[in-house]
């Protein structure tokens, strides 16, 4: 059995079908520690990054992309807070999103941490089509990530993301396992809108 087939079925149940690539992404804390990380599938997603979307065009999105057994991987990781340093270390990769919050002026980008969870939606769906899977974090240290890396101050560490080949369930301990099987849930559709005329 494929380490993908030992996973249930994680489907969103929709209330009128969407494209397949978003009703199956999923964010899984299982990932493969030996599968090697298939450098065009890497570049595809960041390339459906880079093609985002963004305020004014100004594309206000930067990335570290730290591969495992890199120095940077392991200064990410080293940064994660909680569970997430348990189960983030056996992606492939750790993807540092960050912000440029300020242009070279000092003025202030208003949408650009709105442009990046574009640009990082982009990523995912791109890499969940190629089949690796993405987990976004906010559990980190960003000044850490600001030190390590001598982010300058203009520039907010805004997430971690884990890519990936998926794992087996099995792997996690509890209650990361318990999880990573659990029915996925989202409110229902009609609580969201709120006015829908």
């Amino acid at each position: 059995m494929s380490l993908a087939t030992a996973t249930p079925v994680r489907t969103a149940q929709t209330s009128t079908p969407i494209h397949e690539v978003l009703a199956e992404r999923w964010s899984p804390r299982s990932y493969d520690p030996d599968a090697p990380l298939d450098e065009q599938k890497l570049t595809a997603a960041l390339e459906a990054a880079r093609w985002s979307p963004s305020a004014a065009n100004t594309q206000p999105w930067r990335f570290i992309v730290a591969r495992r057994g890199s120095a940077a991987f392991d200064a990410i990781a080293a940064n994660l807070k909680g569970f997430n340093s348990v189960w983030a270390t056996s992606a492939a990769a750790l993807i540092v999103g960050i912000a440029e919050v300020r242009d070279a002026e000092g003025t202030s980008m208003r949408w650009a941490e709105y442009d990046l969870g574009q640009s990082l939606a982009h990523l995912s769906i791109q890499a969940h089509h190629d089949g690796l899977h993405v987990h976004q974090m906010g559990g980190f240290e960003a000044d850490g990530l600001r030190h390590a890396f001598d982010i300058e101050d203009r520039f907010e560490p805004v997430s971690v993301a884990a890519i990936g080949v998926l794992g087996i369930p099995e792997a996690l301990p509890e209650p990361l396992r318990e999880r990573e099987v659990a029915p996925r849930q989202r409110l229902p559709l009609s609580d969201l809108l709120l006015v829908n005329e």
